[in-house]
């Protein structure tokens, strides 16, 4: 895989399993079709990936798939960390990507509206400030960047509330580190979400 050693590119996803994927989502959908419109989101994720120009770190939840759509000579396959903290497995991805390039971003996997364009501008602004970040539409955060790991931002997070975007900023701040944004957007995580910013993957 011989991309560009100045950007590294972080992807979470967890193993598709029906049952075990967007539960908020099936309460409203039903699991047979929470699982499919994960899919739809995973395939997303991934054409806009590949169509930028960097290294790309696709981290699993449980098990490292092969021939999953996930073209292993564009995607670096790991697993992500065991530890329950959401902000320990990203700070360990992080000194991952940055041990072989100089900015990385981590992007969600389940963005319906992602485009290659906010994933080049992100790495971009990063040419020009140490963090850069895409709001949540729900009060978190979509997309992550940066040049150095900074545990200082994932540790005793209060993650999956409306807050996350806000407390993130206020650690950059007290850091005295500047950052920027990209377009704020809506991640999938209830039936109205899908409804408003989805699109038509057939019947039920």
């Amino acid at each position: 895989m011989n991309k560009p050693a100045d950007k590294a590119l972080i992807i979470f996803i967890r193993n598709p399993e029906k049952g075990k994927v967007k539960t908020r989502l099936a309460q409203g959908l039903g699991e047979d079709r929470a699982l499919r419109i994960y899919k739809a989101l995973l395939t997303k994720t991934r054409d806009t990936a590949l169509a930028v120009d960097a290294q790309r770190f696709l981290f699993y939840s449980q098990a490292i798939a092969q021939n999953d759509g996930w073209p292993e000579q564009e995607f670096d396959k790991r697993l992500q960390s065991e530890d329950p903290d959401l902000g320990v497995r990203m700070h360990d991805s992080f000194c991952t990507a940055l041990a072989k390039a100089e900015k990385a971003v981590i992007v969600g996997s389940d963005i319906a509206q992602i485009e290659p364009q906010i994933l080049e501008e992100a790495f971009a602004k990063l040419a020009h400030h140490d963090y850069v970040i895409g709001p949540a539409l729900d009060g978190g955060y979509y997309l992550l960047g940066m040049k150095t790991p900074s545990p200082e931002l994932f540790t005793g997070m209060a993650w999956s509330t409306e807050k996350v975007f806000q407390d993130t900023v206020g650690r950059i701040r007290q850091l005295n580190r500047t950052y920027d944004t990209v377009p704020a957007l809506s991640d999938i995580d209830f039936a109205e979400d899908w409804e408003k910013h989805g699109w038509d993957i057939g019947p039920a």
